[in-house]
């Protein structure tokens, strides 16, 4: 009778341990896993025989506790499982080799591991949902700016054209008045620095018309690479071009694709400390072409990643930049069909990746 009694107690203990567990991770908040497991840790100890001399060790790929050094030789484990992949273990240990294990409490570690596993899945679906959301949310902000600008700059350029041409009919008439006429080549510069800067918000708007053919990649990088050389010297910074295949074939505009790879490559050069060394990547998938280009520099700061991309943006000094640079490469690439990912390194510095479909 007292067997049973004393087997009774144990079950009981087991089913409020599950219950306790199931409530913890109920209420679990994905900023405070290690909390989390150690709440369970607890929890799960409490519903072993000897919760005295018993410690549990939670390992995951977020976080890990433990509840008190274990013992290497007496102990039960239970695999953790993520989407059908091992993504950590449960331990439980018993200080007191005197002591044994009960064949239930191995099925107690196993309930926990796979109650565990699920909140993990839970989670990663979240972070996920959360990721794309972000991602939605972006490209809904770059199509309305798209738009934007492209009625600005449609509203803009036939003011300038008007503007340019009778500066310079003014020009010719007064050509013999220096004064006047270096005041108008003031306004003829300016015009077209203005005409320039408009033509930069129609590529971000995808409204440069474009001739797609088949183009080889690698004459572009190579040519845009030899045309920058004195400014990588001038800089003193180094670069490697890493392009196994010498073709590389995908369909795009010649002039835009030149305009991507210059446009990179540049602001790698003006981001990267002296003797720095940037990398210029090319290679193919099945059906896409990639492009990258990593540097040296400080690399994007906290907050910028989701702003890069948005028009007159800029990490460069007052004066230094416009902001339309990377807007326009990609306004260019999502007229391709591609798309443009920045990271920052591992150590220092950051990685811009194109993928442009190949067809």
């Amino acid at each position: 009778m007292k067997n049973t009694e004393k087997a009774l107690k144990e079950r009981i203990k087991e089913l409020t341990c599950l219950y306790e567990v199931s409530s913890i991770i109920v209420n679990a908040d994905v900023d405070e896993m290690q909390e989390t497991l150690k709440a369970i840790a607890f929890s799960l100890k409490k519903g072993f025989q000897y919760p005295k001399h018993t410690e549990i060790a939670i390992k995951t790929s977020i976080n890990s506790i433990e509840t008190g050094a274990g013992n290497e030789t007496l102990n039960l484990s239970s695999e953790i499982r993520v989407f059908n992949k091992t993504n950590g273990a449960i331990v439980a240990s018993l200080k007191d080799d005197k002591s044994s294990f009960l064949k239930e409490e191995k099925q107690l570690l196993d309930s926990v591991a796979l109650k565990i596993g699920n909140l993990l899945e839970r989670l990663e679906i979240q972070q996920n949902e959360t990721s794309l959301k972000r991602q939605m949310e972006r490209t809904d902000r770059l199509s309305i700016l798209g738009e934007i600008t492209a009625g600005i700059s449609h509203e803009l350029n036939t003011p300038l054209a008007n503007i340019l041409g009778f500066a310079e009919l003014l020009k010719a008439d007064l050509s013999k008045d220096k004064r006047l006429s270096e005041d108008l080549d003031k306004i003829i510069q300016n015009a077209i620095f203005s005409r320039e800067v408009v033509k930069k918000l129609m590529f971000f708007a995808c409204e440069m018309p474009q001739e797609m053919q088949q183009v080889n990649i690698v004459p572009s990088i190579k040519n845009a690479v030899a045309l920058l050389d004195a400014s990588f010297k001038k800089a003193e910074v180094k670069y490697i071009v890493k392009i196994e295949e010498e073709e590389l074939y995908l369909r795009a505009d010649t002039i835009q694709l030149t305009q991507i790879i210059f446009n990179l490559i540049i602001n790698a050069i003006y981001f990267s400390p002296k003797n720095g060394l940037i990398i210029i990547e090319a290679l193919q998938s099945t059906k896409e072409i990639i492009f990258k280009i990593s540097d040296e520099g400080t690399g994007l700061p906290e907050g910028a990643m989701d702003k890069i991309f948005q028009p007159f943006f800029t990490t460069k000094p007052t004066g230094d930049g416009s902001g339309l640079g990377l807007s326009v490469v990609h306004g260019i690439i999502a007229s391709h069909g591609g798309s443009i990912r920045a990271e920052n390194n591992p150590k220092n510095g950051a990685t811009f990746t194109v993928r442009l479909p190949k067809t």
